[in-house]
């Protein structure tokens, strides 16, 4: 029986090869037909269900009754418009009939701005269903068929042997509010490797390796779905309730280079009243003026026949070994967010579902450069097909190492972009191992794709460099050497400045650049508030020497805050006394006579370890997490405390997730029992007060340690009871609300009675709005991010400490974070 697929809207039919775009062109996403449209209105091309619905709301996906899904695909590159010029009649979930109107779209401005309106009409399993008759090279209405379709029956043989029985299972809804992204299937499919039994994992009527983080993120998760992880024999349960356990677990945390904020503009579209403007996605906020340099991907050519299966196969390996080995070296010394990212790429560099589709291919007789280029374009489309704008913006990262493992077989130098010093990139996109390699020379990046939560974007943000992404094919019509504005605190670039705006933009920089070298100037100097208080202002490190150095070189007093989970994540198993202390022991080098403030093992939450199975938690923020895991396993928290007292000079330990005072006595007394094993003193100790709790009990905990630091985040979560993690609440969360104020006061008075000094090292230290209000509240100590210390040295300066006191009084006395905000503003 065969099943009608109609054509969505009017138009010219084609083949799917002559489509403009490789993954589409070559069926990787699927068998079909294209259309080039001339009405305003995609129909729904046969009955059935609405799957998914695109993120951009340039593509949606059915599902037929007999189970044939279809994918309609509204021109090229179009999710670049981000849903500029679409209108969704229709939801996930609806039920349609054949010709339902699904959507509008604004037919001339969309083809102004996208690279192809031709549209792909496509079946994306056709593993079970083939298409049998077509009917192209002809002008089409809306509703006329353009292909039809029947199921394929495999044959079966006698005495064929069924599959394997599904013997386990375990059904689990995924409460990370960003679903299987990138991060989440990075962590599964680490787990799922060091399972021996075969698993499945199935979502949305699709089914994936978990060993795979290709493949999970493929099945487009979101936040609220069902998975179902599946083991094909007994001994396979405990495996199940393993992976199950590792996705209740997931707990979502904010990107760093994307933090709440209202919805974007839509990309390329002019700025009223300013000519040569266009408004762009802000990636990373900043200010640059600068030359134009142009900057297009060389493609490099690799022929599709192969040399034998045995040659290729050498030869990939071979390229692969290359670019992992190169990623290793560069992740070395790496600065946190560029660890992460190359982290993330050698876990693609070897995923199975990558590496075995590339095999496959080359085992049909094509060649490695080939088959490796056609497995990244798969997964992409899977990526793209799922409609989720996050996994989206993870396809640079695919790029990055289709490229460089192509230029690895074909014994050809990657092009190194010839950029002067202080250009603006101007780029369709960028992947961040170009971007590392010339972020020297740049003042900021303009890109026509792209998005801000990609890893080029993550990346900027690190290295301060200003950057706007979706900026459309406007951008096409800028000449290499052209001056460029590019405002990334408003979101414009401007493409022709006159001498007027060029002359402000210049004046804007020759300020800002007097302000920065004075502050950077002062900032090896000691702090003082103006009425000549001392006010130690420390960097919070991730453990790193790169980060060591760069906290140094920025006027850093210190390290109030290093995290030691970098230690234990990514491996098979924990790290011994004698790596703990060689890795503390760099840092301390680095730092001389300078104060260093080490946290002992904060894990659990949203950073559980493959060989730490937690129990599993309905809310994990509310379970094993920091000292409570610490005192559940405490032979790790004893080997942590032997590595920071073999530490020279000694060290001062901060124990995190503190609720009360036995918890802190506890470590206590293990830490004089251990300093006296080693015939060494007893160091300072501190608590850090990230829950309610901690701060009302203040003073009790206080006569166990020698100091408290404030962790902001959890302490402005916890008070307020919101998830710092939810897509919709945290915009919500603001450290300086009220309620959060007085927990902080509640510290600072209970501090107070055993004379403790209180730091804070949580993001509110580096607020500008906060910070006076800490300081009146009776805060003594800042940590920060290395970047932030020049600037927030010059910001104390500016204050009395009367003034911070009446400032924080008042606050304490207002109803919302917005109140508090204001006072501040106002008083600056």
């Amino acid at each position: 029986m065969t099943l009608q697929i109609r054509t969505p809207f009017s138009g010219w039919s084609t083949p799917l090869d002559e489509i403009p775009d490789e993954v589409f062109a070559r069926a990787m996403l699927g068998e079909g037909a294209a259309i080039d449209p001339t009405s305003d209105e995609l129909r729904a091309p046969c009955d059935g269900e609405v799957l998914s619905i695109a993120a951009a709301s340039h593509a949606i996906a059915l599902r037929a009754p007999g189970g044939a899904e279809i994918l309609v695909h509204v021109g090229i590159d179009t999710v670049a418009l981000n849903g500029a010029g679409f209108t969704l009649l229709a939801r996930k979930g609806d039920r349609v009939r054949a010709g339902d109107v699904l959507l509008k779209f604004d037919l001339d401005a969309v083809a102004r701005q996208a690279r192809s309106l031709v549209t792909p009409v496509i079946v994306t399993n056709g593993d079970r269903f083939r298409i049998v008759r077509t009917h192209l090279g002809r002008r089409l209405a809306a509703g006329d068929v353009l292909f039809e379709i029947e199921e394929q029956v495999a044959a079966s043989v006698a005495g064929d042997s069924p599959g394997p029985a599904l013997v386990v299972s375990e059904a689990v809804v995924v409460a990370h509010a960003h679903g299987i992204h990138a991060r989440p299937a990075g962590l599964i499919a680490r787990v799922a490797k060091s399972l021996p039994h075969r698993l499945e994992v199935r979502a949305r009527g699709r089914s994936a390796n978990p060993r795979s983080a290709v493949a999970l993120m493929s099945l487009g998760v979101r936040g609220g779905d069902e998975l179902v992880i599946v083991g094909f024999e007994a001994a396979a349960a405990a495996g199940v309730a393993e992976i199950a356990r590792v996705v209740r677990e997931l707990e979502a945390t904010p990107t760093p280079s994307a933090p709440a904020r209202a919805p974007a503009p839509p990309p390329a579209s002019p700025v009223p009243g300013a000519p040569g403007c266009v408004r762009g996605v802000i990636a990373n906020r900043g200010f640059a003026l600068g030359k134009a340099a142009r900057f297009e991907n060389e493609d490099i050519a690799v022929a599709e026949a192969g040399s034998g299966a045995v040659a290729e196969e050498a030869a990939l390996g071979r390229a692969q070994g290359a670019v992992r080995a190169r990623i290793q070296t560069r992740a070395g010394g790496a600065a946190p967010d560029l660890h992460g990212i190359l982290r993330a790429h050698l876990e693609l560099l070897d995923d199975p579902q990558l590496v075995d589709a590339a095999l496959a291919a080359i085992r049909d007789g094509k060649s490695a450069g080939f088959a490796w280029r056609a497995s990244i374009a798969a997964s992409v489309a899977e990526l793209n097909a799922t409609g989720d704008a996050r996994l989206m913006e993870r396809a640079t990262d695919f790029a990055d190492l289709e490229r460089q493992v192509l230029a690895e077989l074909a014994g050809v130098q990657q092009r190194r972009a010839e950029i002067a010093a202080g250009s603006i990139l101007v780029a369709r996109d960028l992947t961040p191992s170009q971007l590392v390699d010339i972020a020297s020379r740049l003042a900021g990046i303009a890109l026509m794709a792209g998005g801000p939560t990609s890893h080029v974007a993550i990346l900027a943000g690190t290295l301060g460099i200003p950057m706007l992404v979706g900026l459309g094919t406007s951008i096409r019509e800028v000449l290499d050497g052209a001056d460029l504005v590019l405002d990334a605190d408003a979101g414009v670039l401007n493409m022709q400045p006159d001498a007027a705006a060029l002359a402000t933009a210049r004046a804007r920089l020759e300020e800002a650049k007097a302000r920065g070298a004075r502050e950077r100037a002062a900032a090896a100097q000691p702090c003082h508030l103006a009425s000549g208080e001392r006010i130690e202002v420390f960097a919070n490190l991730a453990g790193t020497t790169a980060d060591a150095r760069l906290a140094l070189e920025q006027g850093a007093e210190g390290c109030g805050l290093l995290r030691t989970e970098f230690l234990f994540l990514e491996r098979a198993t924990a790290p011994d006394e004698e790596e703990q202390r060689g890795s503390y022991q760099q840092v301390a080098d680095l730092l001389g006579d300078r104060p260093l403030v080490i946290r002992t093992l904060d894990i659990g939450g949203d950073k559980p370890i493959a060989y730490l199975p937690l129990p599993a938690e309905e809310n994990p923020a509310l379970g094993l997490r920091g000292i409570r895991t610490s005192l559940w396993r405490p032979e790790l928290l004893d080997v942590q405390l032997r590595a920071l007292l073999r530490v020279t000079p000694a060290v001062r330990i901060l124990v995190p997730m503190i609720t009360e005072f036995a918890e802190i006595d506890f470590v206590r007394q293990r830490l004089r029992t251990l300093a006296g094993e080693l015939g060494v003193p007893v160091p300072q100790l501190g608590a850090m007060i990230e829950t309610p709790a901690a701060a009302m009990l203040a003073d009790q905990i206080a006569r166990a340690v020698d100091f408290l630091s404030i962790g902001t985040n959890d302490l402005a979560q916890y008070g307020l009871a919101m998830d710092r993690g939810h897509a919709e609440l945290a915009a919500r969360i603001d450290g300086v609300h009220p309620a959060v104020l007085r927990l902080i006061e509640a510290t600072t008075r209970g501090a107070a009675v055993h004379s403790r000094p209180v730091a804070v090292c949580g993001g509110l230290a580096s607020d500008p709005d906060a910070v006076p209000l800490l300081l009146g509240l009776g805060v003594s100590e800042l940590s920060v991010v290395p970047g932030q210390i020049a600037r927030l040295k010059a910001h104390i300066r500016r204050w009395t400490l009367d003034d911070c006191c009446r400032l924080a009084e008042r606050a304490l006395l207002l109803e919302n974070a917005a109140d508090v905000r204001q006072l501040v503003r106002s008083q600056s």
